[in-house]
């Protein structure tokens, strides 16, 4: 049932962006992973793991990765951390609960977006959640 309601959600959240931008990069992952969109310079993902997880994940990803984080604030329903890389770039990844089991990442490099830097700092998270 839960799974159900999951992959409803993502469907929906799929159809959301599609209406809300004009250019959308949409692949449909297999299990827990979700939908992946790209969306106007924020790729963002819904994982089938509670938030305090997919925080911790996203803190050691970003660490794994040599990113300097400069900003870390997280309550019951959402967090982001925001860091820098090398050459003063920013990366901001937020996290918000959709339900208790589950949280959007959304991850954004740089002021315009990048997306083969943000789907390495995704993939390195998704690693990290095992």
């Amino acid at each position: 049932m839960m799974r159900k309601q999951q992959a409803i959600l993502a469907g929906l959240y799929v159809a959301a962006a599609v209406m809300v931008s004009g250019c959308v990069l949409a692949a449909v992952g297999a299990g827990a992973a979700g939908t992946v969109a790209y969306v106007k310079g924020d790729l963002e993902v819904i994982e089938a793991k509670k938030l305090e997880v997919v925080h911790e994940a996203t803190v050691k990803a970003l660490k794994d990765l040599e990113l300097s984080i400069i900003q870390d604030t997280k309550d019951k329903m959402a967090a982001t951390v925001v860091a820098r890389d090398s050459q003063d770039k920013k990366v901001t990844v937020k996290l918000t609960a959709v339900t208790d089991e589950s949280t959007e990442i959304s991850v954004r490099f740089g002021t315009f977006g990048n997306e083969a830097k943000s789907t390495m700092v995704y993939n390195k998270i998704k690693e990290n959640l095992g």
